[in-house]
């Protein structure tokens, strides 16, 4: 998801003199490398193949517009299981993260997976780090409204982890916080690729700056890497989680990549959930869905 990301750190180099000049496009550009938003899905959407669809409805803050919001909503049996709101990463819709949503699932989390502006079947207009910061919000809201008194839990992919991070921040109703192949700061992210060494960092106006917030997450936290992820380098969530607050705990998966981590490291995560946020494990352990201690 992160694959074209090596590519706009040299084209930002390449914007100096547009900079410089006073173009006002640079924000636009930097967006559209950055959430190189698709109603395309991956090869993994056909996970979706039974998922219920659900449309969240909002006043945008930030533009006054109307907006609505797609989404896929993974239920439980048990009506009192714990909620997830799922938060992806760049490029792909909400049906190519599906597969990851249904190991979750597994775990026992009732899942709701929601595709920002631009993505999907989503108000169709250039996403930023403020939009879609203001769309998680807003399915978290939904979450709470929909499914009252139920603790709720976000998990954060790739590009979604700072959002995650940014809404754990500012909020104090959530249960927990998960992440995987998560990372500093963007220019952080930049500055691990091969054209790394230019100085770029000044001109990212998609700032994504997860490290100075999640010392403000106020519940226990999970950060999750692949020891293989080449587009993230672990180094960046190992990081993210020496920032933090405890209550935490930080799993490195054995030959995880940035894409298959979540499937490699179920067990790693069956553990740590249990552990780390006092739940239940799924299915597979003959307890039944997971419920709070």
């Amino acid at each position: 998801m992160l694959r074209n990301w090596n590519r706009w750190a040299l084209a930002l180099v390449m914007l100096v003199p547009l900079v410089l000049a006073g173009c006002a496009t640079l924000d636009e550009q930097q967006r559209k490398w950055v959430f190189q938003p698709s109603k395309q899905s991956w090869w993994g959407a056909s996970a979706a193949e039974g998922m219920q669809d659900r449309w969240i409805e909002f006043t945008s803050v930030e533009s006054g517009e109307p907006v609505l919001l797609h989404a896929l909503w993974l239920p439980q049996p048990d009506a009192n299981a714990p909620l997830l709101l799922y938060l992806h990463g760049a490029r792909w819709d909400v049906r190519s993260s599906a597969f990851r949503m249904r190991r979750m699932h597994e775990l026992g989390f009732a899942v709701l997976g929601v595709d920002y502006r631009g993505f999907g079947k989503s108000t169709d207009t250039l996403p930023s780090e403020t939009l879609a910061n203001e769309d998680a919000r807003a399915a978290w809201n939904w979450l709470g409204t929909t499914h009252p008194g139920l603790p709720r839990y976000i998990f954060g992919h790739s590009l979604g982890s700072a959002i995650a991070v940014q809404l754990a921040s500012e909020t104090d109703d959530e249960s927990g916080v998960l992440v995987e192949g998560s990372f500093t700061s963007l220019p952080d992210v930049v500055s691990s690729f091969k054209w790394g060494w230019l100085p770029v960092g000044p001109l990212i106006t998609q700032r994504f700056d997860a490290a100075s917030r999640v010392s403000h997450i106020g519940s226990p936290l999970l950060v999750v890497h692949g020891g293989r992820d080449t587009l993230i380098v672990p180094e960046l969530g190992r990081a993210l989680y020496d920032q933090a607050l405890p209550p935490k705990r930080f799993e490195l998966v054995d030959g995880g990549s940035h894409h298959n981590t979540n499937s490699v490291g179920q067990a790693q995560y069956r553990e740590a959930i249990a552990e780390l946020f006092g739940l239940g494990t799924g299915p597979a352990s003959g307890r039944g869905p997971i419920a709070a201690r």
